[in-house]
């Protein structure tokens, strides 16, 4: 009986048959997906430009992340909108902890920092009242 032993690789390294390269759009779309899990994360942000705050879709997670990818380890800023009524705090940690654990099963990088940044925060859109008729 043979045993296959799988070795961990970083970002880059060299194994047996060549290297595996993993580009750092990858990673924010990885990333960008893992934040948008956590329930109470409306979207991601692309960012403040002129005053105003865009919120993405699934097309353009990539937008709401900025990564640093290195051989080994890698740092992720989030830009996020959170729901009405989260605990903001507790969801940061959440999103953080998501990213953090998907990224390193997922990349086998290890990732030293999760920056979550709350740009916004999306309201709940009321239902439209018809009015009633004045007269019956």
């Amino acid at each position: 009986m043979e045993v296959f032993v799988l070795n961990e690789f970083s970002n880059n390294e060299s194994i047996e048959n060549g290297t595996v390269k993993i580009a750092d759009d990858v990673v924010a779309i990885i990333a960008g997906i893992a934040a948008t899990e956590v329930e109470g994360v409306a979207g991601m942000s692309g960012g403040i430009t002129g005053g105003i705050t865009e919120m993405l879709g699934m097309k353009n997670l990539s937008k709401g992340v900025k990564v640093e990818v290195g051989d080994e380890e890698a740092a992720i800023d989030l830009y996020i909108i959170v729901e009405y009524g989260s605990n903001i705090s507790e969801l940061g940690k959440k999103v953080q902890e998501n990213v953090k654990n998907t990224l390193e099963t997922m990349t086998g990088l290890n990732i030293i920092e999760v920056n979550v940044n709350i740009l916004g925060v999306n309201f709940p859109k009321e239902p439209k009242i018809e009015a009633e008729a004045r007269v019956k």
